[in-house]
């Protein structure tokens, strides 16, 4: 938990840091993802590491690096090398994060039973992410978004000390070297993930393919993808296999987690407007939400764990129920957009979505760990954080934050065309007063029309998951049929027959 708490910029004090460096808000969450991007890349030779190094010097590196990153952080005041030392630490903190659980695995499942250990190893990942955003909250507000880092610095410091007097050196395999890592492609890919994240972010602020950095950033994606598979192709150890994208269902499983990121942009984006624009709640108000999430995403834990690890049941129906309650907080908001909302009424919802988030979030990946072999796993861990790490988020971030400004416009221009200079609207009314009212029903129209094309999109989706589902029920249906029906022997007519026809 120490090291997922450490996340070199803290993405809900992003307002705070950005108005603290002069800085602009894009910058932050740059900075933010280049922590995720670092988080990513790691996964194909995490084990590579673990085999060459002791868990000892592991933590005995990782966390003095993590410290001085967040130093560099606190105090820097250069985006780029903010973006760099943020890349570094999500590295570091990967590394960190995977020793501990690689260690404790045993001993939460002696079977190494997957449906067991990815609902633990879940919670306190999902779990840490919200308890950093209250714990950053609260800190901002009674002090500053630095003190944050120097309590992530502590907590670092006391494993530190404790790694350093309670451990000791042990190897327990075979010390693996470094040999045939393609490094070419590690670097290839990153820089792949930082043009798709420059362009999801910077994008509204350089007016997109108006501006040269975009336009770059495209070529720049789109040529080190290109190398890139050739590269799967042509070279003996790629960084990321061609197999890994040959297993069953593994694109599915893909597109799944895109979806599942897509529509969870919606509460980050969408009911952060609602709630800050509209409702005029300050940020302790809006991150106390996290506590209903916080419930759900246990909830959904413990659902995944019952169905898996107890009744041993399949994916199919968690999978149905996880979108299923994805979609149904969507609807939840879109009924509720009105300026005299109560906070307690967005508990609900909220809850819904962290078990949606949960339940979604943990069968998937069981579903990758039980079926796609142990060469590969780790490559196919990092082509799904592709997705639900790095891509995803700020692609659907700003898919939300473009409609919106789209409907914003639209909306602006319906609710004040009759407006003008000729006629007295509202005697008792400052112009100010008035300017105001109209960008809040506009503001509530374009949030309410925007959670109902996000409703439209979600029921269609939801129906062809569930269709989808009834079919292969029924085509598995019909081929048992088939094979139980007898088969009839063919005649074979006697050499008495044969005579009598000649």
């Amino acid at each position: 938990m120490v090291f997922q708490f450490n996340g070199g910029v803290l993405l809900p004090a992003a307002t705070q840091m950005s108005s603290a460096l002069g800085c602009i808000q894009e910058d932050v969450t740059m900075a933010a993802y280049a922590s995720f991007i670092g988080m990513t890349v790691i996964f194909p030779i995490l084990f590579r590491l673990k085999s060459q190094f002791t868990t000892r010097s592991i933590f005995m590196t990782v966390c003095p690096v993590l410290i001085l990153c967040n130093l560099i952080t606190m105090h820097t005041e250069n985006i780029f090398l903010m973006i760099c030392v943020c890349f570094v630490s999500g590295f570091f903190r990967m590394w960190g994060t995977f020793e501990c659980f690689s260690n404790t695995r045993l001993s939460i499942t002696p079977s190494g039973n997957f449906s067991v250990f990815y609902p633990v190893i879940y919670i306190i990942v999902l779990e840490s992410i919200q308890l950093s955003g209250l714990v950053t909250m609260h800190i901002n507000d009674w002090a500053n978004w630095q003190y944050m880092h120097w309590f992530v610095i502590g907590m670092l410091m006391v494993v530190w000390i404790c790694v350093m007097c309670l451990t000791r050196t042990i190897r327990l395999g075979k010390k693996i070297p470094l040999y045939g890592i393609d490094w070419i492609g590690l670097l290839l890919w990153t820089a792949m993930l930082f043009a798709i994240v420059f362009i999801c972010i910077y994008g509204d602020f350089y007016d997109w393919l108006d501006s040269v950095q975009i336009r770059s950033c495209i070529v720049i994606a789109v040529v080190s993808l290109l190398i890139n598979i050739n590269r799967m192709t042509s070279i003996r150890h790629p960084y990321i296999d061609p197999q890994v994208f040959r297993y069953k269902k593994f694109p599915v499983v893909l597109f799944l987690f895109l979806m599942l990121c897509l529509f969870l942009t919606t509460s980050s984006v969408l009911q952060n407007a609602f709630m800050t624009s509209i409702l005029q709640y300050d940020t302790l108000n809006a991150i106390s939400l996290n506590w209903c999430v916080f419930a759900g995403i246990l909830a959904g834990a413990g659902i995944v764990f019952f169905r898996q690890a107890v009744l041993k049941k399949g994916y199919k129906l968690l999978i149905s129920v996880g979108f299923t309650l994805i979609v149904m907080y969507q609807y939840y908001m879109y009924f509720l957009i009105y300026p005299d909302l109560n906070i307690e009424s967005l508990y609900l919802p909220n809850f819904l979505k962290g078990i949606g988030h949960g339940v979604l979030y943990i069968s998937l990946t069981i579903y990758v760990a039980k079926h796609i072999p142990f060469k590969h796993f780790f490559q196919s861990l990092c082509v799904l954080s592709f997705i639900r790490t790095s891509i995803a988020t700020p692609l659907g971030a700003a898919i939300l934050n473009r409609w919106m400004k789209h409907l914003q416009r639209d909306n602006w221009g319906l609710l004040s065309r009759n407006m003008d200079n000729l006629h007295e609207w509202m005697p008792d009314v400052s112009l100010m007063q008035l300017y105001n009212e109209v960008n809040t029903q506009t503001m509530l129209t374009s949030l309410k029309e925007l959670f109902g094309w996000v409703c439209l999109l979600g029921t269609v989706f939801l129906i062809i998951v569930l269709s989808y589902r009834i079919w292969r029920d029924r085509h598995l249906a019909a081929i048992k049929m088939l094979h139980s029906l007898p088969v009839k022997k063919r005649y074979r007519p006697s050499s008495v027959h044969k005579i009598s026809k000649n």
